[in-house]
């Protein structure tokens, strides 16, 4: 029998990836889907440009469906691509929510005018649990975008592993970065094809984040996270 089709409403970061991989048993997943500024440089949620993005995808071997808007259009914008994702034969979207309330009330709203069902495989879980549970099969992300009121630049770039995770810890941080504290960028993941070869080519500072510029590497040129 075959599985229902899914997608995965996708950032780029670690939440998104294990949410992903907790529903492979359950769901054929056939694409990710992501809203972007309104001129389509830069992600909505996490800044990363679109062949960051792209290159994620296509090491997952996966088509990504895309939407560019205004935060004041962002509902409206959603919908029309949970409709796109209708049409790839999507009857659910896997979102990697852990709280607050809103965030899954919204997500369950706007799928439901599709009828695509929202599944939260992540929600109401210990963060610490989460991150440790990513870490642990493997994953490899780091701090791509910090609040300034939070953490300084000098935290983008690291890699989250369990003594960065105590660090942040120590300094209040949510384990999972879920109060909008940092952002991260996932580079590999059990289904990658290979590692994402990514550089950096500085720190861009906008709505109170700092965010590392991240482009997919050219060939023979070193990783630089």
């Amino acid at each position: 029998m075959s599985k229902p089709k899914a997608a995965v409403s996708w950032s780029g970061g670690k939440d998104c990836c294990l949410a992903m991989d907790r529903c492979r048993d359950r769901f054929e997943i056939v694409a990710l889907l992501t809203v972007m500024i309104e001129d389509g440089s830069r992600s909505r949620s996490h800044g990363f440009p679109p062949d960051v993005l792209d290159e994620q995808a296509n090491l997952l071997g996966l088509p990504r469906l895309g939407v560019s808007t205004s935060w004041q259009n962002y509902e409206e914008s959603f919908d029309q691509l949970l409709r796109a994702a209708g049409e790839h034969g999507v009857s659910q979207v896997i979102f990697g929510d852990v709280f607050p309330d809103s965030h899954r009330q919204w997500a369950e709203r706007v799928c439901k005018r599709r009828s695509i069902e929202a599944v939260e495989p992540l929600w109401a879980e210990e963060t610490r649990l989460l991150v440790d549970e990513f870490i642990g099969k493997g994953g490899i992300a780091s701090i791509a975008v910090a609040r300034e009121s939070q953490l300084d630049c000098r935290w983008l770039g690291r890699q989250i592993t369990p003594a960065v995770v105590a660090e942040l810890e120590e300094l209040g941080i949510d384990p999972c970065g879920e109060r909008g504290e940092f952002h991260t960028l996932v580079t590999w993941f059990p289904g990658f094809r290979e590692r994402l070869q990514v550089l950096s080519k500085g720190v861009l500072s906008y709505g109170g984040c700092f965010f590392l510029d991240l482009h997919v590497l050219p060939q023979a040129t070193s990783a630089l996270i």
